[in-house]
């Protein structure tokens, strides 16, 4: 299964998409606690405590968590297989034989298009992790692994 060839990291660009994010996740939790804070706890210690404790960690999220999720986000495409390992407190290394590939897809959201990444998006055979998604890569990057895998199964089916 392993020729050799090292995991690979993704583009760093990904960590300006995860913070991105991430920021307009916590922001959408902490604007709900500062209207809570004001309405139903203004007459109390918690009516300035519980906005900035949800804010400063949000904060403290939005600085960490990328370069976590980075660093543990990695990829390597062999002429038989393409595994993608993710994860630092659960951690997963999926394998995708390409012979069991039935489609593929390049996907650009619009953080992605902000900092220059794409995502593979690999379907394959079967219900259980049957779409796998290799997420931060150059968009020529992730287009050339398309390509790669497509022409392997176009030789594997001839």
């Amino acid at each position: 299964m392993d020729d050799g060839s090292p995991l690979l990291n993704v583009e760093p660009g990904y960590r300006n998409v995860l913070r991105a994010r991430l920021a307009i996740s916590w922001a959408v939790l902490t604007i709900p606690a500062f209207i809570l804070g004001r309405v139903f706890l203004d007459e109390t210690i918690w009516g300035a405590a519980l906005p900035i404790a949800v804010a400063t960690i949000g904060v403290a999220v939005v600085i960490a968590a990328p370069r976590r999720i980075y660093r543990r986000l990695l990829y390597r495409l062999d002429p038989r297989l393409l595994q993608v390992v993710r994860g630092w407190l659960f951690h997963t290394d999926t394998i995708v034989p390409l012979v069991r590939v039935q489609h593929l897809d390049v996907v650009r959201g619009p953080f992605d298009k902000l900092f220059g990444t794409a995502s593979l998006v690999v379907h394959t055979a079967g219900t259980l992790n049957s779409i796998v998604t290799l997420p931060g890569l150059a968009p020529d990057r992730a287009t050339e692994i398309r390509d790669v895998i497509r022409e392997q199964i176009r030789t594997d089916l001839a």
